[in-house]
């Protein structure tokens, strides 16, 4: 008889607290989204994995770059056909430069020691995944659109110019920050450790400081690979990210009207937190990221949530809530 199927999450908050880029909701939002997966979605609460940098609040393994990639290594190991593998991230992100003339910049994610982990490394992730499980991934930080490389757009910027862009935002005065680190201040925070010159790229101070742990996308740089990027195929990568490549995602105080329950949070995962509670019957990927789009228009922010997976997981039940764990 089938043995039944697997669900496993990794949760990451980061709110870089006591430095100059401290944000308030990150903590908030993976603690609302641990209560979600575990009463709605079945999850057992031994198999959700949160790493925050708060010891006062799960954090008892600190979200340091080998850490965050440790633990998603950990999650896809386990898996086998047929499991629902769920990445959630709050926190900064940023946009590594080119190193050659003519590439486009990389998305990336900021853990708390700022070894950054690209979209590189979670393609990388994305292939390890079993055929047959899906691995879905919410990054509620800047400029997160793209972050498993070459995954198929559903909703983005290309998706939108074609269907026109709807109404314009109303226009609202929010307290907000956005939860976006400029390449440069990554590079100004990790000179004084590297021991490389500021002027280099951030490459070199992520591969002097952290080695092996140091992004894939870094080791490939040092070979020489002039080779077409790879043609995007089915995989079970499913991202919904709170913003496009070129926008930022906003990190909303407690006393701002949208503020989840009077606390801090990330306004994309506020919304989805919204989105899900007014719609207890399950929805697909798609109509999760189109509604979540629906509530930060009409809140004000001007923010694009987007959807990158395959058409078959575009379509399909938002963690497969469907089929393993009707309400």
């Amino acid at each position: 008889m089938e043995g039944k199927k697997k669900m496993l999450a990794t949760l990451v908050g980061c709110n870089y607290g006591g430095t100059r880029y401290e944000l308030r909701g990150c903590i908030n939002d993976v603690l609302a989204m641990r209560d979600v997966l575990v009463s709605r979605f079945g999850f057992a609460p031994a198999d959700v994995a949160v790493l925050t940098d708060d010891e006062r609040r799960g954090g008892a393994v600190l979200p340091t770059g080998a850490n965050v990639k440790r633990a998603l290594a950990d999650m896809v190991a386990r898996a086998s056909p047929g499991d629902v593998l769920f990445f959630h991230y709050s926190g900064h992100g940023t946009l590594v430069p080119p190193v050659k003339p003519g590439h486009g910049e990389d998305e990336a994610i900021v853990p708390c020691d700022f070894n950054l982990i690209t979209d590189v490394d979670f393609r990388e992730l994305v292939d390890r995944v079993p055929r047959g499980a899906s691995f879905t991934m919410v990054s509620d930080s800047c400029h997160s659109g793209g972050l498993i490389d070459n995954e198929k757009e559903q909703i983005g910027p290309s998706v939108d110019l074609a269907a026109g862009s709807g109404a314009p935002a109303p226009t609202t005065t929010r307290t907000t920050r956005a939860r976006f680190l400029p390449c440069a201040a990554v590079v100004d925070h990790l000179s004084g450790a590297s021991g490389v010159d500021a002027s280099q790229h951030v490459a070199d101070h992520l591969l002097a400081l952290f080695g092996a742990d140091a992004s894939a996308k870094f080791h490939r740089l040092h070979r020489r690979h002039d080779g077409a990027p790879p043609t995007p195929r089915p995989d079970a990568g499913i991202l919904l990210s709170g913003c496009q490549t070129d926008e930022t995602s906003a990190d909303v105080a407690e006393d701002d009207d949208s503020a989840m329950g009077g606390k801090a949070c990330g306004a994309f995962s506020s919304a989805v937190q919204a989105v899900l509670a007014a719609h207890p019957a399950p929805l697909s990927n798609r109509e999760v990221v189109s509604r979540a789009r629906e509530v930060l228009r009409e809140q004000g922010f001007e923010q694009h949530p987007c959807l990158y997976c395959t058409d078959d997981n575009a379509d399909a039940p938002f963690l497969r809530q469907a089929a393993m764990s009707a309400p």
